[in-house]
């Protein structure tokens, strides 16, 4: 199992309209083979920076299960407009 981590920093104000096209746009994610699990985090202290927090069988399920295919240009079309920067991806794993 791997974890995908994606730091979304969102443009002031545009918070609330993020939440709404990330609710609608996450049936792209979750159909995909693979995906164990996924949650969307906002910051108390700042309200405008997100985390993304994914759980996948491995890398591979992420790049090849959705990044690969037609529904990742989808989500990036539904809540790319909000974002203030490039979103930071990486995976972990976890330590026995």
């Amino acid at each position: 199992m791997v974890l995908e981590v994606a730091e979304i920093k969102i443009t002031p104000g545009q918070e609330d309209a993020f939440k709404e096209a990330y609710r609608a746009a996450r049936e792209f994610v979750k159909v995909s083979p693979g995906l164990r699990s996924m949650r969307m985090t906002q910051g108390v202290e700042n309200p405008g920076r997100f985390v993304l927090l994914i759980e996948w069988d491995s890398v591979e399920a992420h790049e090849q299960g959705f990044r690969e295919t037609d529904r990742f240009p989808k989500w990036r079309e539904a809540i790319g407009p909000f974002f203030a920067e490039p979103p930071f991806v990486e995976h972990a794993v976890d330590i026995d």
